[in-house]
């Protein structure tokens, strides 16, 4: 018998599992549970940080074509960078408070359907596990399992069923900070160039910099989670920079139009 996966192994230490175990006459205890941190902070990261960047280097690009002043775009840069940065949070908080609105109006729906029709979600459970491979009395001892604690048949429901997970108050807070962080650093990246260089050579510090971050910030989150960190970091460099470069493009319409 081959090494067991992390999650074999969680799963052999819950009721369902304890359960099929005795089912099959395997007496071994559970192993070790492994812990996980359900927070994807990497999506806080991105959704802040190249949002800032973006929308910083594609002002900047925008002024810059329009023979605007470098003073102007450093003033109003970091304006825009702490009110943005700001409402960026709020944005992410709000939002990720609706999926937790969702996920307790879903769950109380769940509850309530156990409470008045226990035989329906008692069988949409056994359909469940009987699409996994279960059947026989293994089945009916893992529907019953289940079925007995209505806080696991609620959960099971949950995951099972609709494929939600819970967000708690901490994870919204934690969330609204990192996107406000990571949007304040976006901003940043591309306008400490214009405080520091002269004109031209800040344009081509700041687009190598905005590069070179939006690469590895791609490159990092495919080595994180699935996917080939090259076709991720280019993809996010291009998707990026072409947003950029849109800004400079209306900027270069608005300098001909007032001409």
């Amino acid at each position: 018998m081959g090494p067991e996966s992390p999650r074999t192994r969680k799963a052999a230490g819950t009721r369902l599992g304890r359960a099929v175990r005795e089912s099959i006459g395997d007496n071994r205890p559970p192993p070790r549970l492994e812990h996980h941190s359900t927070t994807n902070s990497l999506r806080d990261v991105i959704l802040g940080g190249q949002d800032g960047l973006v929308n910083m280097l594609g002002i900047a690009l925008g002024v810059v074509a329009a023979n605007g002043s470098t003073h102007v775009l450093i003033v109003t840069g970091v304006a825009a960078a702490i009110t943005e940065s700001i409402s960026m949070g709020a944005v992410a908080y709000t939002s990720f408070g609706s999926d937790r609105d969702f996920y307790l109006a879903q769950r109380r729906r769940e509850q309530s359907e156990i409470d008045t029709e226990p035989e329906v979600e008692r069988e949409e459970i056994r359909e469940i596990y009987a699409a996994k491979g279960f059947k026989g009395q293994l089945l009916e001892d893992v529907v019953s399992t289940i079925t007995s604690n209505r806080e696991t048949w609620v959960n099971t429901m949950m995951d099972e069923e609709l494929r939600l997970q819970p967000i708690e108050r901490r994870s919204l807070v934690q969330s609204a900070l990192i996107v406000t962080l990571a949007t304040l650093i976006g901003h940043l990246i591309p306008l400490v160039p214009f405080m520091v260089l002269a004109r031209t050579p800040a344009i081509l510090s700041a687009i190598v910099l905005s590069a070179i971050t939006l690469f590895a910030v791609g490159a990092y989150s495919a080595k994180t989670l699935v996917g080939d960190w090259r076709k991720s970091g280019i993809q996010m460099t291009a998707i990026g920079l072409g947003a950029a470069a849109a800004g400079f493009l209306i900027g270069r319409l608005f300098h001909i139009a007032g001409d």
